[in-house]
Formats: structure tokens, sequence, C-alpha cells
């Protein structure tokens, strides 16, 4: 079935603005799935009414390409119809949100039966309207409160799964992501490699400089460790001055000369701390792979962290790879 794409709802005529004057805010989009053409300039109608500012409606009529299109998190909100030909939209929240999409979705449908209510809230939507209901203030009013609530979520998101100094992904989805790229690892027979840093003598960073400076430094590093790095990649912050880098389809020998460039990016540079100036910082790196140094989550770990020690009793600013 064919799109119609960027129809841009509220775009009348205005009058051009004198030179210098302050460009009127751009549209947010919103995604309309529904293979309904009616409900499509209905939509518009509605939209163009909005006292909340404009909104660009973009239109897909069917299932794949309404999912297609949502799952690139390009859009401000979702309105989704309930039937979607032979699908139905409680099936696309479920894929959307096993996609990792975090658009709010407000769930459109002609029933007004409780169960479609509950079922479309358990699925992930973040309001519900019935057509027949359905005036300009009532989806303005529904929009907004999806946005609103949409974004209270996704900062309590960022809570749980983030650094707050840092930004880096924390303890809790190191353990979660490490049980993906593990199993991902081993449908596809790919490698997985873990990279196991800790900062050398940061204690003493903290006690001669104070904790403003020793924040400073884990930034920097935070930032420092995010750039060797590939996109697929993964970097966290484990606690302390230790942190953990999750390197897909990476054997043991691909990990090593990414921790040398890792331990060299630190040692090279001196980090700038506030009023401390130029502060030496190095690191300790241990090295492990699957399947050649674990078979599990739990042995990676250890064995990354055996690869540390090594590295600390060695004399520290170096890279250790462990044993198979």
């Amino acid at each position: 079935m064919e799109t119609r794409d960027a129809a841009a709802a509220g775009a009348d005529d205005t009058p051009a603005r004198a030179p210098g004057a302050d460009a009127p805010p751009s549209p947010r989009r919103l995604l309309l799935i529904d293979d309904d053409r009616l409900q499509y300039r209905l939509t518009l109608e509605h939209v163009r009414s909005f006292a909340s500012g404009p909104y660009a409606v973009e239109w897909a009529d069917s299932y794949e390409t309404g999912l297609t299109k949502l799952v690139t998190g390009d859009y401000a909100a979702c309105l989704l119809d309930y039937q979607l030909g032979p699908h139905d939209g409680l099936a696309l929240i479920r894929a959307a949100v096993a996609a990792g999409c975090r658009t709010p979705i407000v769930f459109l449908t002609a029933e007004t039966a409780d169960r479609v209510d509950i079922a479309a809230m358990n699925a992930g939507a973040l309001d519900y309207l019935v057509k027949g209901e359905i005036t300009p203030r009532a989806l303005e009013r529904s929009l907004r409160y999806a946005l609103k609530l949409g974004a209270t979520l996704e900062t309590l998101r960022q809570l749980a799964t983030r650094d707050a100094l840092t930004g880096l992904l924390n303890r809790r989805e190191f353990d979660r992501i490490l049980a993906e790229e593990h199993a991902r690892a081993l449908r596809f027979g790919e490698p997985l490699a873990l990279l196991m840093v800790d900062l050398d003598h940061f204690k003493a960073i903290n006690d001669r400089h104070g904790h403003p400076a020793g924040d400073a430094v884990l930034v920097e590093v935070a930032r420092r460790l995010t750039a060797q790095v590939r996109t697929v990649d993964r970097v966290m912050r484990l606690g302390g001055e230790e942190f953990a880098l999750l390197l897909a389809q990476t054997t043991l020998e691909g990990a090593v000369p990414v921790a040398e460039r890792i331990a060299a990016a630190l040692r090279d540079e001196p980090v700038v701390a506030g009023s401390a100036g130029p502060l030496a910082v190095t690191a300790s790196v241990g090295v492990a792979a699957l399947p050649g140094q674990a078979d599990a989550p739990a042995a990676l770990v250890a064995a990354a962290d055996r690869a540390l020690y090594a590295a600390k009793a060695a004399g520290r600013d170096r890279v250790v790879a462990a044993a198979p």
C-alpha cells in the first residue's frame, strides 16, 4: 500500500517576516498509522485547530509501513488505529516496544470495551481515544498528556539506567546488556569481548585535589573511552573508578589493540580538572572474550577481572589479556 508523507497540518499562509525576526517554532512530527483515509483527513482538520503549537502529520496506511516509520524514533508522538487490515495495533505496539521504540503512542479504536483500553495500556500505549468521541480539544489534550508522560518516563528510565555523573550506562544495565549480548553471540556464533578498565591511583587524586577534581577526571575518562570504540559497542561505569566496555563481534585478538588505544588515550594527554590543573591519568585494562576465555557471562567477567588484577600486579598502566 502507498504511504502519504509530510502533510503539514496548520500550514496556513503567513505574511513575510522582517529580516532578523524570530523564526516560528518547527512543527512537531506526528505519525498517524491508520488504513482509513477519512481518519487521516479528520486528523488534519483536528490538528489545524490546536492551540499548543504546530504539528506536521505524516500518514502510514499499513502495519508494515507504520512500524518501519515508528521505530525510527523521528516522531514526537504516534496516533495508532486498532484495526490495520489483517493485523491489529496491539501487535504493532508490542513489535515497536520490542525494537526499543519510546515514542509516545495514543491508541485509537472504534470499540468502547474496557478490555481494549486495558490491552492497549498493557502493550505500551500512553493514552486511549474512541474514534467517535474524538474532538480537536480531546485529541490535543491526549497528545499533551502523552508527551508529558513520555518525557517523565524517559527521565525515570535515564535515572535507572545511566550513571548520573558520566552519563554512561550503569552497573544494572551492564548486567542486562551482557546477558543480551551473550545470548546474541551464541545465537549467531559470533565472538564477544569484554574490557575491564580501572584507573590507577585514583584515590590519590581525590585525596590530594578533592572530589570535584576526581569527578572531572571521571567525566573526561568516560568521554575518551567512548571516543575509542564503535557506536555498536557499549561503555559502562561499574562504580568508582572502574569501567567496562563490551565489544560486539570482537575476538580477543581484535580487542587487545582497542584496549591499547584506550590506555594510550588516557596516558598521552593529562586531564584538566578545574583548579587542580592538568592531572596525569593512567589505567590498567583486563581483556577477555568468548568463546575463547569463557562460555557464560559470569565467567567472562571473572576472566576479565583476573586479567585486570594481573595488569595491576605487573605495575599498572598496561593491558593484560586473559589466558584461555
